[in-house]
């Protein structure tokens, strides 16, 4: 199946820099609906057969566009919300908490599902919850499926679970908002990272580092 992991369009608290991780959590900005309605012909050339979004506001209003424009309902599922913040929640983006946040996620990846974040889960229960839902999707009649989530948690579940992207690959590519991860795969056979954030990234096993893109450069 054809996956697109699409990170839910800016919010008010993007543009704070917050660690902003509760449900139900806040909307779009004015530039947040405007991507969330860019997404529809950014998207036209997949033939998405099922649209999924997480519990929290934010991705489900930046679904709805694409999701109508396909005569789809937006399948809301809590496994694919973002990575808990705990006891750092809301706060700053560049604090050492919200360093703390991403060197435990990435750590999570790198396959120490134990640890966990102060207040919050753990990497297994983290990566249990998204796989579910992936597992969901892959088991539908949709051979091309979008799963609206958040930044945390498309860089963790895709550095863990693709064969071709690693965690120093993840950590240095940020995903701006309404930006894409496409993969194709299942959850028996794996998966493999196409296009991050619209760049070309090689297949397992053509050389050269993990997740080093083909064509484009790629910026945070």
């Amino acid at each position: 199946m054809r996956l697109l992991l699409v990170r839910h369009g800016q919010t008010p608290t993007n543009v704070h820099y917050l660690l902003d991780t509760a449900v139900p959590g806040p909307g779009l900005t004015d530039l947040g609906e405007q991507q969330a309605a860019a997404l529809v012909d950014a998207l036209a050339d997949e033939e998405i057969g099922a649209v999924y979004a997480s519990t929290l506001v934010r991705t489900q209003l930046t679904a709805a566009p694409l999701a109508a424009a396909r005569g789809l309902d937006v399948l809301v599922r809590d496994g694919i919300r973002e990575v808990s913040a705990g006891d750092m929640e809301m706060q700053p983006g560049e604090s050492e908490h919200a360093v703390l946040y991403m060197r435990t996620v990435f750590a999570w990846a790198a396959g120490d599902l134990d640890l966990r974040i102060p207040g919050g889960e753990s990497g297994a229960e983290f990566l249990a919850r998204y796989d579910a839902v992936v597992a969901e999707a892959a088991t539908g009649d949709a051979s091309t499926v979008a799963l609206v989530s958040h930044g945390a948690a498309i860089r963790t579940w895709t550095a863990a679970r693709a064969r071709n992207i690693d965690v120093p690959f993840a950590a240095a590519h940020r995903l701006a908002n309404t930006g894409t991860v496409i993969l194709e795969g299942d959850p028996a056979a794996g998966w493999q990272v196409l296009t991050w954030a619209g760049a070309t990234v090689r297949p397992a096993g053509e050389g050269g580092p993990a997740g080093e893109p083909a064509t484009g450069d790629q910026g945070d």
